[in-house]
C-alpha cells in the first residue's frame, strides 16, 4: 500500500504550518522525515494520518483519491506523546483500541497480549499507564499503532525518552516491518539513528519539503592495531569508493588497520546544511 500526497498545505490563522508538502511512501521502504522544529513535521503527520485536514493538495492511497476515514484505516499513528487514557491498564489501552479498529473482544484481547510481549510490556499488562515510565509509554504508544496491522506507518519521534536497548529493538522492528511490505514514515531529532534504518529521506523547512542533497565529501577514522583511540587519524574522502581504496592500500602496504569507521553520517551532513535557525 502506497501513500502520495501532492503540494499539502494547512495554515492556521495567519501562521502558515505547512506551505508545500509533496510525500510518497512506498511498501518496504521507511522514510526519514527531518527538519528543524516548527518546520512544519507534525502538522504534516497530522494530515498524512487523516486527523486533519489541508487546506489544499492532494492525498492517493495506491493511486486514488482517499477520504480521511479509509486513511485513518490504513495508517498506524505513533504521536511524539502518548496522550490517553492514564487510568486504564496497557491491555485495556490496546484492547479498547483494537475494538475501535473493528476486532472481536476476543481477538482484541489476544492481539494486545501478543503486542505487549512483542514491546516487552507483558509483565505490566495490568498496570495503569500512568504507573509507566516515559520510555514504557512510548513503546505502549508504539504498541497501539499497530493494532489494527496497518500496510502505512507514521511514527513521530518514536524513540523520545527510551532506554539504549529499547532504541535498538524499535529501530529492528520497524526495519522487520517494512521489509514485511509496510510503508514507514519516522520523524525524528535523533539522526545517527535515524540513518541506520532509513532507506529515503524528506527534508523539511519553513513548511516545505525539499530534497535532500548528499554531501560531498566523508569523514573516516583509521586506527592501527595496539594504538590508543587518541592516536586515531582523521582522514577525508569525496565517496566510500575512495575510502575503501585507501583501506585497501593500507592492508597492502603491511598496516594493522584496526579501526576504519566513518564519524559522521550523512543524515546530519543534510540537516547541518540546511543552515536552519536553532529553536
Amino acid at each position: 500500500m502506497s501513500l502520495t500526497a501532492r503540494g499539502l498545505t494547512r495554515s492556521f490563522g495567519r501562521h502558515t504550518a505547512v506551505a508545500h508538502a509533496d510525500v510518497t511512501l512506498t511498501p518496504g521502504k521507511v522514510t526519514g522525515l527531518v527538519g528543524p522544529n516548527g518546520a512544519g513535521k507534525t502538522t504534516l503527520l497530522l494530515m498524512l494520518a487523516g486527523l486533519l485536514a489541508p487546506d489544499s493538495g492532494t492525498l492517493e492511497l495506491d493511486g486514488s483519491p482517499v477520504e480521511t476515514v479509509a486513511l485513518r484505516r490504513a495508517v498506524g499513528w505513533m504521536p511524539d506523546v502518548f496522550g490517553t487514557w492514564d487510568s486504564l491498564t496497557a491491555s485495556e489501552i490496546l484492547s479498547t483500541f483494537g475494538r475501535l479498529h473493528g476486532l472481536s473482544s476476543r481477538d482484541a484481547r489476544a492481539r494486545a497480549a501478543e503486542l505487549l510481549q512483542q514491546v516487552h510490556l507483558d509483565d505490566r499488562a495490568d498496570r495503569p499507564a500512568h504507573e509507566l515510565s516515559r520510555g514504557q509509554k512510548q513503546r505502549l504508544g508504539f504498541a497501539r499503532a499497530l493494532v489494527h496491522s496497518p500496510r502505512l506507518l507514521l511514527l513521530d519521534e518514536p524513540a523520545s525518552g527510551m532506554d539504549p536497548r529499547s532504541r535498538v529493538e524499535l529501530r529492528d522492528e520497524i526495519r522487520r516491518l517494512a521489509d514485511g511490505g509496510c510503508a514507514v514514515l519516522v520523524s525524528s531529532h535523533i539522526l545517527t539513528e535515524l540513518s541506520e534504518m532509513v532507506d529515503d529521506v524528506i527534508v523539511m523547512t519553513d513548511g516545505r519539503t525539499r530534497d535532500s542533497a548528499p554531501s560531498v565529501e566523508r569523514s573516516w577514522r583509521v586506527r592501527e592495531a595496539g594504538r590508543p583511540a587518541s592516536s586515531a587519524t582523521i582522514l577525508h574522502f569525496p565517496d566510500e569508493q575512495a575510502a575503501a581504496q585507501h583501506l585497501r592500500t593500507l592492508v597492502e602496504s603491511g598496516a594493522q588497520v584496526a579501526e576504519f569507521a566513518r564519524v559522521d553520517s550523512q543524515l546530519e551532513d543534510t540537516y547541518l546544511a540546511l543552515d536552519a535557525d536553532r529553536t
